[in-house]
């Protein structure tokens, strides 16, 4: 059984794999409309369940889209639909959907959600996002930065704001990757314990962004943090926008990358992300090919 809970539990050199898979995909795809068949079709007779306790832009176009491109069929399913955990536990909904479907993605809350579900299911799940991590964003981020960088190993990433899910999974893949990430932000969001010697801290956002091949950020507030929350948020976050005076002192030729959906002017400020730094629609798109070959992988493992 092959799940893709994470990016630090998955082999490096499969993640490797999936992301040079991921860009041929892509390749083989190009100027074809968007809902041409691949040639190739490995999930053919295949149903894949996609279930969401989040909402989800990007997380449930780019799989359901992935899933008919590569021949199969999708069954999406919300956290109300399910009534997931509530009634019925988790384990016993994971061995029920496996006599349904061959493969199943779940973005949810809580991590543990995510791993009753693989424990108990017989088929490969697919962390689509959780609380603590967001695996399948990390890669089409390393796919878009390698796509116009070329390989991201020895490169400098910058992450500016709060140590969030989107983040730990930055330093996951930090380590299966062999990059340097530096985070700034200020100390009472600093990144989960787990996660030391992953990464650096560096406080002065514009000292940490000092040779950045990559720069990142994420909303400052969290779709599961409350709304108290945000005020706070603000104020602890202001000194580290990213904006055009940030970005020019990183490298000349510096990415910005943000997984969206984003605050404009806010954690980044519109000049940027529709600057010439900016690669975040192109990173959207790769959400795409990314998840076609974690599938693939998943299904072939």
């Amino acid at each position: 059984m092959t799940h893709f809970l994470d990016l630090h539990v998955t082999p490096a050199a499969d993640l490797r794999a999936i992301i040079d898979d991921a860009m041929r995909m892509k390749q083989a795809r190009n100027g074809h409309p968007k809902g041409r068949p691949d040639a190739e079709q490995p999930l053919q007779d295949h149903i894949v369940a996609l279930i969401f306790e989040k909402p989800s832009t990007r997380t449930r176009v780019s799989f359901d889209v992935g899933v008919r491109q590569m021949g199969g069929q999708t069954m999406v399913l919300s956290g109300a639909d399910m009534q997931l955990g509530h009634g019925e536990t988790i384990a016993d909904t994971a061995r029920v959907l496996s006599r349904y479907v061959d493969l199943i993605m779940i973005r949810t809350f809580e991590e543990a959600t995510l791993l009753e579900m693989a424990e108990y299911a017989t088929v490969p799940v697919i962390n689509g996002l959780t609380n603590r991590t967001h695996p399948c964003q990390i890669m089409a981020d390393i796919m878009t930065f390698e796509e116009h960088r070329g390989p991201i190993k020895g490169r400098k990433v910058v992450w500016s704001g709060d140590g969030n899910n989107v983040f730990a999974s930055f330093a996951h893949a930090a380590k299966q990757f062999d990059f340097e990430l530096v985070f700034t932000g200020p100390a009472p969001l600093d990144p989960e314990p787990a996660l030391s010697g992953l990464y650096s801290i560096e406080r002065d956002p514009a000292r940490a962004v000092q040779g950045a091949d990559l720069v990142v950020t994420d909303t400052w507030v969290s779709m599961h943090d409350p709304a108290s929350a945000r005020e706070r948020r603000h104020n602890q976050l202001r000194g580290y926008q990213v904006n055009d005076a940030l970005m020019a002192q990183a490298n000349p030729d510096a990415l910005f990358m943000h997984c969206l959906p984003a605050h404009r002017d806010d954690e980044v400020t519109s000049s940027v992300m529709d600057g010439p730094h900016s690669v975040i629609f192109d990173e959207a798109e790769n959400r795409l090919h990314a998840q076609k070959a974690i599938m693939r992988y998943c299904l072939q493992g």
